[in-house]
């Protein structure tokens, strides 16, 4: 079966699963070519008890289009953790998991997974459920194999803006995700340094 890339980029309050919340995301599924099969999108309630960072706040105060997209009707976390579910689950394909970078989204992702839905995003050797094929895959990386750049050379803002779509980082999570996905199939089809014609 042929992989499904369900690349994710989310919008939080502060740094830490728990602590603070995931306030949206969306995912942009590419089948292994790099084509779109479909998107996901949510804005999510904060959770109870839970706090917010003020330099977090305070930068994303800078975006205001964006703030406003990431806190106006939220949802209960809980229906959107199962409706994002359904919806992975519902594509043509496995589904790998993909983020810039993936050790960040990827955490939140997991955290409100297993959180709300008992499951797991990733493959592991502990119990439960998974949701998403193999280990995933960090777009930041695959870029600097790829282009063979360092890899703290390897961010948003120094990808030619082709690479992205032309899609603005806008901190609009959708924007985000779609422009993340554009960069994923440009790095599909570049051969990586090295590699013969």
């Amino acid at each position: 079966m042929n992989p499904v890339y369900v690349v994710t980029d989310i919008e939080v309050n502060g740094p830490t699963p728990g602590t603070h919340s995931m306030l949206a995301f969306a995912s942009v599924a590419l089948d292994f070519a790099g084509g779109e099969i479909d998107s996901f999108e949510a804005v999510l309630e904060t959770l109870p008890q839970a706090g917010e960072d003020p330099v977090t706040v305070e930068w994303f105060l800078g975006f205001p289009e964006a703030w406003a997209a990431a806190t106006t009707n939220p949802e209960p976390p809980q229906a959107v953790m199962a409706r994002y579910v359904e919806w992975v689950r519902g594509l043509p394909g496995q589904p790998v998991f993909a983020a810039h970078p993936l050790a960040f989204d990827g955490a939140w992702i997991d955290h409100y997974l297993r959180r709300f839905c008992g499951i797991r995003m990733l493959k592991g050797p502990w119990e439960g459920e998974r949701l998403f094929h193999t280990a995933g895959l960090c777009l930041q990386a695959f870029a600097a194999g790829r282009t063979g750049w360092d890899f703290a050379a390897c961010f948003t803002a120094a990808y030619p803006p082709e690479w992205l779509g032309h899609v603005p980082h806008s901190h609009l999570s959708i924007d985000d995700a779609r422009g993340y996905a554009n960069l994923l199939r440009t790095l599909l089809h570049m051969k990586a340094p090295g590699t013969r014609a």
